[in-house]
């Protein structure tokens, strides 16, 4: 089994040449390394890209996961997928330079993601650090909190999972930043999955995740709700009535992100 894509900057970069074998040569700047995976920054002919290199999880890690009921990832596939249709739904991400697997073992199989680099983009995570002590304009923050309640439904209604969805892999645009509607892109989306019906509870499980990350903020409870409304495309009285299971289970997971993170209560809004 093989795949491959590649841009047209990378058809001509390796043109005559095996990508795979140019994937092995690539260094650049190491920002992750585990035993069968590893993320560089590199530069190449004035841009620079991510590359993350997956050299198969070995049988014992996809066995783990079967055990645990979780769905192995096994390279780069997910990611790739993931960043195709997020496209396709006008939210915003990573673009896609280089894809390559093969190997029809699942635990030896080999594959390559390379993603230009988003240049002058912030977490929201960081942005959102200082907030507490130093609260921005409403219009910026609101209009932070639509764009990340748009990408989440945006994904979540249309059945494809984040898994890492926290607010420090929203980064937006700085040159956007006064827009009223500023570019905020989803990213790391190495875990993300595509259902044909979302279940629940990976709808809950990143909403949490979502909620849990933004505790600390300096959000108010109007602005959670701003973001309840944007989500559930319902007024908060509609919310009320039909979806309150879903919000409860949300903060019941991210109340218990918090006290396993942080060792103590989360704050109450």
């Amino acid at each position: 089994m093989k795949k491959l894509f590649l841009s047209e900057f990378f058809q001509k970069l390796w043109l005559h040449s095996d990508p795979f074998d140019e994937v092995g040569k690539l260094d650049g700047t190491l920002f992750r390394e585990v035993k069968t995976r590893r993320t560089l920054r590199l530069e190449l002919n004035g841009r620079s890209f991510f590359l993350k290199h997956h050299l198969g999880v070995g049988w014992k890690e996809i066995f783990k996961n079967l055990f645990q009921f979780k769905l192995p990832i096994l390279g780069a596939g997910n990611e790739f997928a993931a960043i195709n249709a997020l496209t396709a739904l006008d939210v915003p991400t990573m673009t896609a330079e280089a894809y390559g697997e093969r190997g029809g073992n699942p635990a030896k199989r080999e594959s390559f993601l390379i993603t230009a680099e988003l240049c002058d983009c912030v977490s929201l995570e960081d942005i959102a650090r200082e907030w507490s002590d130093n609260p921005p304009s409403f219009k910026f923050k609101y209009a932070l909190i639509k764009e990340v309640a748009r990408s989440a439904a945006l994904m979540h209604d249309n059945n494809i999972c984040h898994r890492d969805c926290y607010i420090c892999h929203f980064l937006l645009d700085m040159k956007t930043a006064d827009l009223d509607r500023p570019t905020v892109s989803v990213i790391d989306l190495h875990r993300a999955l595509i259902w044909k019906t979302l279940p629940f509870r990976y709808r809950v499980k990143d909403t949490a995740g979502l909620y849990f990350s933004s505790m600390d903020a300096g959000l108010t409870r109007r602005d959670f709700y701003r973001f309840m409304k944007l989500y559930s495309h319902k007024s908060l009285r509609e919310i009320l009535r039909d979806d309150m299971k879903f919000y409860h289970a949300v903060d019941k997971a991210a109340r218990k992100l918090y006290k396993k993170d942080h060792g103590k209560s989360a704050p109450e809004f």
